[in-house]
This record gives C-alpha cells, sequence and structure tokens, in this order.
C-alpha cells in the first residue's frame, strides 16, 4: 500500500513537472514573439495578410478616391522648376527607346560608366541602327552647404554631354516619386515620339542589344497598354518601422499593393507615357515608394504589368557565358559594370552557342544557375 501511494506521488510530481516545464517553455516563447512581434508581422503575417487579398479579392478601386488630390493641391505638383533641361534632345528624330536613368547628383563615375558602356548612345546607333535615347533624372543635391559646388560641375558635365534632367528638389530616397513625375513628365513633353520609355537605376547593368531586339519585335506586332518588368505581386506595404521602405498607416492604410514592377528596371509602350503622365499629376505625393506609385498608376488606368524571365530583381544576374546571351536586365552593379559590358557584346559570346549540343549544354548550366532559391531570375528562363 505504502510503496503504491509513493508511486503515486512521484507519478504527479513528475506530471507537475512536465506541466512547469511546458509552461516555462511556453513563456519563453511569448516573450520571444511579444518582444519581436513587429519583425514577426513584417516577414510572415503581413505577407499572408497581403496574398489572401490579393488572390482572393484583388480589388484595388477603392485606392483611386483615397489617393487623388483636389484640384488646388494638384497645381502644384508641377511646382518644381528645371535646373537642366536638354529640351532638343528627341527633336525631329525616331526614338525607339527613351532610357532614363535615375542618379542621385554626386554620382559622376556611375553615369560616366553607362555613358562609356551600355548607354552609349553612338554604340547603339552604329551597331544596332537604331535611335535610343539615354537620359539621366536627378534632383539637387540633399546638402546645402556642397549643393553649389556639386551644382557647377553638373552644369559642366551637362555642357559636355547634353543628357542630364534636373529640377529643383532636393535628391533623396523620400523625393523618388517626384523623380518619377520628372521622369514622365519630360517624356510626355520632349519626346512624345518615342516607340518605349524605361526608367532603371544607374547601378542597373542594362544589355541594350537585347533589350532593342525585343523591344523591335514588339514593336512590331504594334504594343499599346504594354508594361514589363520583373513583377511583385500581393506585396504588402513594409510596417517595420526600422526599414528604408517602412509606410505607415496614415500614409497606406491598405493590407495589399497593386502589382507592380522595381523601379530598378522597367519598360513601358510608348502609349502608356502620357496616361501615367496625367494620373501621376493627381497623385499624392507622400506616398514615396515610387514602383508603388507606378503600380497604383497602372492600376488607375487599367493597364497591368507583364513579367518577363530575363527583367532582374533585386541581385546580380549569374556570371556565366550562357546568360550573357538571353540576360535584359541585372541589379547591383557598381564596380564591374566594364568588364560584363564587354563579355555580354563580345562576338564570343554571340557566336559560340548556336548548335543543338551548345543550347541543350546552356540548358543544364542554367538550370542549376536559376532553379534555387538565391537567384535574381525564376526557374522558368532556363527554358527560354
Amino acid at each position: 500500500m505504502i510503496h503504491g501511494q509513493e508511486a503515486c506521488r512521484m507519478s504527479i510530481n513528475a506530471r507537475r513537472r512536465k506541466m512547469f516545464l511546458l509552461l516555462m517553455i511556453l513563456s519563453v516563447i511569448f516573450s520571444i514573439l511579444t518582444v519581436s512581434w513587429e519583425q514577426v508581422d513584417h516577414q510572415v503575417m503581413s505577407h499572408v495578410r497581403s496574398f489572401s487579398y490579393r488572390y482572393l479579392i484583388n480589388d484595388y478601386s477603392f485606392i483611386n478616391g483615397n489617393l487623388i488630390l483636389s484640384p488646388e493641391e494638384a497645381k502644384d505638383i508641377d511646382k518644381y522648376p528645371y535646373l537642366i533641361n536638354p529640351k532638343h534632345k528627341c527633336q525631329n528624330q525616331e526614338v525607339l527607346l527613351l532610357l532614363f536613368v535615375k542618379s542621385p547628383p554626386k554620382n559622376t563615375d556611375r553615369r560616366n560608366t553607362i555613358r562609356s558602356t551600355w548607354g552609349n548612345e553612338t554604340y547603339i546607333w552604329n551597331e544596332l541602327g537604331v535611335g535610343v535615347k539615354v537620359l539621366f533624372a536627378l534632383g539637387v543635391h540633399v546638402h546645402h552647404f556642397n549643393r553649389a559646388h556639386i551644382q557647377q560641375k553638373l552644369i559642366q558635365e551637362n555642357h559636355l554631354f547634353q543628357d542630364l534632367v534636373q529640377q529643383d528638389f532636393s535628391d533623396t530616397f523620400h523625393n523618388l516619386t517626384i523623380k518619377l513625375i520628372l521622369q514622365f513628365s519630360w517624356a510626355h513633353t520632349y519626346c512624345p515620339q518615342a516607340q518605349f520609355f524605361m526608367s532603371a537605376d544607374d547601378d542597373m547593368f542594362i544589355h541594350v542589344p537585347n533589350l532593342v531586339r525585343y523591344l523591335q519585335k514588339l514593336n512590331h506586332r504594334g504594343v499599346q497598354n504594354f508594361w514589363v518588368g520583373h513583377v511583385h505581386r500581393g506585396a504588402p506595404p513594409v510596417r517595420f518601422k526600422k526599414s528604408k521602405y517602412y509606410v505607415p498607416f496614415e500614409i497606406y492604410p491598405w493590407l495589399s499593393y497593386p502589382d507592380y514592377t522595381p523601379g530598378g528596371g522597367y519598360v513601358v509602350s510608348g502609349d502608356v507615357v502620357e496616361k501615367i503622365y496625367k494620373v501621376c499629376r493627381i497623385l499624392n505625393t507622400t506616398l514615396y515608394i515610387d514602383d508603388v506609385v507606378m503600380g497604383i498608376s497602372a492600376s488607375m488606368i487599367g493597364v497591368t504589368p507583364q513579367d518577363h524571365a530575363y527583367f532582374s530583381g533585386e541581385r546580380k544576374a549569374p556570371y556565366h557565358p550562357c546568360i550573357y546571351n538571353k540576360i535584359l536586365t541585372s541589379h547591383g552593379h557598381e564596380s564591374d559594370m566594364v568588364e560584363l559590358w564587354k563579355e555580354t557584346t563580345s562576338p564570343r559570346i554571340r557566336n559560340i552557342f548556336t548548335g543543338f549540343i551548345e543550347n541543350m549544354y546552356c540548358t543544364i548550366v542554367k538550370v542549376v544557375l536559376f532553379c534555387n532559391p538565391f537567384t535574381t531570375y525564376p526557374c522558368s528562363a532556363a527554358f527560354l
């Protein structure tokens, strides 16, 4: 009897210890979640909510009435005067592509690198026989004490190259929507004959020969209402306050953004330029994520972005010859632009992979490079 009671007490104590241990574990988990909930919400829950809205409801018509300015406010949208404006850049010329590069005033070296590689208009005309106009979109330097000195350098730079378009606003991340409007406004006013318009960052590598061939095919088909890039679908607003892309509820209270392409590089057909320009003129620019504003503007005019496997996301293209004859854009190039341009435009690259065996080899290579979670292109790009 005594042994039975002892065994019973031991069993009860064991259960109590297990219960205590379980409560301790739950308390630790709860404490961790409490401390890091903002991060968990940013990484997981916001995407769950956003994807649910995007794929179950997918109606963004409510945005139209909430981000549109009053007529009085809309009058101020063009309040930033041009400081530098090569307005005759496209005059009396056929232009297949007007290519705007967003570049802060201080990034002179990057602009020069682009001019000597994929942004070389003379090379494009001589080698490809089409008109591509490359311009750099700028505001003014963010620091007042350096502004006058850097502005003088920009004036000298434009005197040499005639390719800077600058308005009088501070060139900061939070003014990227103003820079978006600058690009579409200039394109609408000074280059309306361009068949296509592209916006890109100055750390983006663009394989212009591949892009030109792609756009020529589209032009022959007479595409309209066209927008192509690396599409983000069901992206949630970032509510994590430490993030560069943080957007408070006061500015954008909804669960999901309309589909959009990252501002690093996308293309629209010429007819879309005027429509986007008109919409941007009546949108509230306090939403400073410019590619999202582009998505909102496009949704308001019924233009849907198309995904292209060889438009880059946030990472660089893999360095391999099998990639070079397909690539359109690659993101994150600050020091290797010249070498990559030489490689991708080499006659050796154009001629080396032309047979059945070579194509099979390249497909295998691309499967290995693309079909993993760390690449900037989708797995489907391996079979294009």
